[in-house]
């Protein structure tokens, strides 16, 4: 059988697929381990370095736009809303999202995935000016060149979360988009402690933020991308049925997780969003998730990550193949 290196992020309703419980007809899994998998994803754009591997959603759309040789699978592991992710200064004054307009936000680099959702929102849910804030990024776009004007680079070394405790910036994304770490995603990148919110610290632009981000949903159809399955396009052009045989182990690999845990217990974040929008938290396929790649394209266009002539067809972001919705 031939090898296919896999790198993934940790995932139970995944772990079926790496343990080779599932099969990958003709091929052998052979996992590798990159610790945070976000590192793996620079190397994987750069380097071809793995055979398959996780990529931030909007990265692989870019690597597609520059000709870099990878192909995706519809497989999403991960989801999340965002209306929790932007945490304000203590003193910053900010209220509703329009005093955001003007000010300084931090996040990780300007085409993080949550950054491209976030501003998404902002700009269409509550009609901010996003070009007229200034994002201070403290680490580089997996592909670089497509930032724009109003991007500022920290230089002195200082976390997102440090200079949002010490107000020289406005707001800030939480978690690794933000002040949730320090420094770039490789071998040894430090976990920083979250600022601690409260009456003398950062607080939540929208403090019912569940609420909001599942009346969106109800709403738009739209829950947030976050990863996919790319593949080295030489594999693809040597097996064209490669990216089928990959997309039938993930979703037999998410079945029989379901079979063991049906209420997703080990992944409490993606029970609770499951139970927020009535149905599966982590669907595959493109038909199920159409208005979220819609969005997530027009979004990546319209902050000038994407060329305005990239494809509008979801189905054209993916390798040829059947992808029933599973």
């Amino acid at each position: 059988m031939d090898k296919l290196t896999v790198v993934l992020g940790d995932y139970p309703h995944a772990q079926p697929l790496l343990d080779g419980e599932t099969e990958t007809d003709g091929f052998l899994v052979e996992p590798v381990e990159v610790k945070p998998v976000i590192g793996a994803y620079r190397r994987m754009i750069r380097d071809l370095e793995f055979d398959v591997c996780e990529l931030a959603p909007v990265s692989y759309l870019m690597a597609r736009q520059e000709g870099i040789p990878l192909t995706a699978v519809p497989v999403f592991l991960n989801r999340r809303f965002h209306h929790g992710d932007v945490q304000c200064a203590t003193h910053s004054g900010i209220r509703v999202p329009k005093d955001l307009e003007g000010r300084r936000i931090g996040v990780r680099a300007y085409s993080v995935s949550t950054g491209v959702w976030v501003r998404g929102v902002l700009r269409d849910q509550y009609g901010v000016d996003i070009d007229t804030i200034t994002w201070v990024v403290d680490d580089d776009d997996h592909i670089e060149g497509r930032a724009p004007a109003n991007v500022e680079r920290v230089t002195d070394g200082r976390s997102l979360g440090e200079l949002l405790r010490a107000g020289e910036i406005d707001a800030a994304l939480t978690g690794n988009a933000g002040t949730g770490r320090a420094g770039a995603p490789k071998a040894g990148w430090t976990a920083a402690a979250e600022p601690a919110t409260g009456d003398d610290g950062p607080y939540p632009l929208f403090p019912e933020a569940g609420t909001l981000a599942v009346d969106h949903y109800l709403r738009t159809g739209v829950y947030p991308l976050h990863s996919l399955i790319s593949v080295r396009s030489e594999l693809v052009e040597r097996d064209p049925g490669l990216p089928a045989k990959l997309y039938a182990a993930f979703a037999e690999s998410k079945r029989r997780h379901l079979a063991a845990e049906p209420d997703w217990s080990a992944v409490p974040r993606l029970a609770r969003q499951g139970r927020a929008i009535g149905g599966d938290p982590v669907p595959y396929g493109i038909g199920a998730n159409e208005p979220s790649l819609n969005a997530m394209v027009r979004f990546a266009k319209d902050q000038g990550l994407l060329d305005a002539a990239f494809t509008d067809d979801p189905r054209a972001l993916f390798a040829a193949g059947d992808y029933p919705d599973a």
